[in-house]
Parts: C-alpha cells; sequence; structure tokens
C-alpha cells in the first residue's frame, strides 16, 4: 500500500530538495534564494531549467539522467504528486533536481532576472474558458520575462490541440523565434525546423530529439486513449509588447480532469 497525502507531506518536510512556499505563506515570507538558486542550492554555475506543472515529477527527473550538467526545478502546488519525483531524486542521489511547491501565479518571487534559461510545460491544463490562466498566456509570458533570459526557451508538450493551436498563435502573433512545431510527436516529422534542421537550444546540442521520449504518468494516458503528442519549442525576447490572440479555437472534443469546454475568445473571421 502507498503513502498517504499526510505521510507524503511529513517526508516533504525533511526533504533537502523539496522547498514549499505556497501563496499563503510566500507573502509574509521572503524567499532568499531568488537569484541565487546556483550558489546556495546546486553549488554550481550550471544552466537552470524549469518544469511548471510538473505533477509527479517524472519528467524533471527523466531530463536530470539525461543532462547531468543542467540543473532542473520542477513546480507545482500539488505536494502529493510532487513527493514521487523528489523521493526518486533522493534514492539516485541526483544533485541536479530540486522541486518547488508552489503557485505558478506568483512563480517569478521565486528566481531573479537572467537566473533561468528553459521552461518546459508539460501538459498544462489548457483553460479553455480562461485564457489568463493559460501557461502560454500574455499573463505568464510576461511573468517568464522577469526571470527567464532574453530569448530563452520554452517548450510545450501537450495532448491538447486546443492548447497547442492557441500557443502557435501566440509564438506566430508575437513574431517569437520558433524552433520546433509538430503536431504529432511520435508519429510525423516537425512543421518547422530551424536552419539545417537542428536545434540551437541551450540544452547541450542533441543528436536527436530522444530526449522527447520521457512520459509522464498523463502522457502515457492520452497516447492509450490514442491522442497525438504535440510538442514546440520557440524563444521568448525580452523586448517587444505581447499581443493576446483573440482568436476561435476548435474546442478539444475530449474532457478531461474536469475541464470546461469554453473557449471565452471571439469568433475569428
Amino acid at each position: 500500500m502507498g503513502k498517504g497525502k499526510l505521510a507524503k507531506f511529513a517526508d516533504m518536510e525533511r526533504y533537502e530538495n523539496v522547498f514549499q512556499y505556497p501563496y499563503g505563506v510566500i507573502s509574509d515570507v521572503p524567499f532568499e534564494m531568488q537569484g541565487h538558486w546556483r550558489e546556495m542550492y546546486f553549488k554550481n554555475s550550471n544552466p537552470i531549467v524549469l518544469e511548471l506543472g510538473c505533477g509527479k515529477g517524472e519528467y524533471t527527473v527523466g531530463l536530470a539522467r539525461l543532462f547531468p550538467d543542467v540543473n532542473f526545478i520542477g513546480v507545482d502546488i500539488k505536494g502529493a504528486r510532487m513527493w514521487t519525483g523528489a523521493t526518486e531524486a533522493l534514492k539516485e542521489g541526483l544533485e541536479n533536481v530540486a522541486f518547488l511547491r508552489t503557485n505558478i501565479e506568483i512563480i517569478d518571487r521565486f528566481f531573479g532576472k537572467d537566473e533561468v534559461q528553459e521552461i518546459w510545460l508539460t501538459f498544462s491544463d489548457p483553460q479553455m474558458k480562461n485564457p489568463r490562466k493559460r501557461l502560454t498566456s500574455t499573463y505568464f509570458m510576461n511573468r517568464y520575462r522577469r526571470f527567464l533570459i532574453d530569448g530563452g526557451i520554452i517548450h510545450l508538450k501537450t495532448d491538447s490541440n486546443f492548447l497547442f493551436t492557441y500557443t502557435s498563435y501566440m509564438v506566430d502573433i508575437n513574431h517569437l523565434p520558433l524552433l520546433y512545431r509538430t503536431e504529432d510527436l511520435y508519429g510525423a516529422h516537425p512543421q518547422s525546423l530551424p536552419s539545417g534542421g537542428k536545434s540551437d537550444s541551450s540544452l547541450q546540442e542533441e543528436a536527436s530529439l530522444d530526449f522527447l521520449s520521457i512520459q509522464t504518468y498523463y502522457e502515457k494516458m492520452w497516447i492509450d486513449r490514442g491522442l497525438n503528442i504535440r510538442y514546440q519549442k520557440f524563444r521568448l525576447p525580452h523586448e517587444g509588447e505581447l499581443a493576446e490572440p483573440n482568436v476561435e479555437i476548435e474546442l478539444d472534443d475530449y474532457r478531461s480532469y474536469k475541464r470546461d469546454k469554453r473557449s471565452g475568445a471571439e469568433k475569428h473571421i
């Protein structure tokens, strides 16, 4: 029998790789590591990559195994899920992994200017009803700019055609540099690649896309249901005011985890 929530929370209170600052706490307690993750926790000068909405932490831990010279931080508010990845990282002695339990809406309170090189968004809730809550909305993109390096990379991996399409509009309307885009990660060629067909990601240059095959708990569920996995990677420059896409996007034709099927957008003619 697995551990219950209370036992998992008790474990994480003593885990050295977990930092817990939900919204009600961070407003009263300053986060001293903001801008100092490398020297105060990781003890190195390696790049920092965030996974926002990390769930059980499979992607955070999987990437840390593949890229030992990169620091990875998984962020989520669901501590009972996060326990899985945090426990696994400790058991394997992965010193380039940390977990932050907090609300993503206040993520910019935990990282300083130019402290982060890349962001992963893995199977985020598409938030079809509320554009402001989408993790690729202007609301969040402007927050990412506060700590992401100029031209830092954002990865989106999703089962949701709605979120993928919305993000594509965001990237194209704002002329953000697109590095990679595909609607079927495991069964098709990318729609767009940079010159020469290679990515210039700040992670070490990969010869293939094997690292994308790390599959989360939710991803396996979507694949079992016959859904395509969509992926895109783009840069986020600091300059320029971002425009919010205001188009009608076809809603996902399935529901999961009580996702509302309303987009809240105007009809695009």
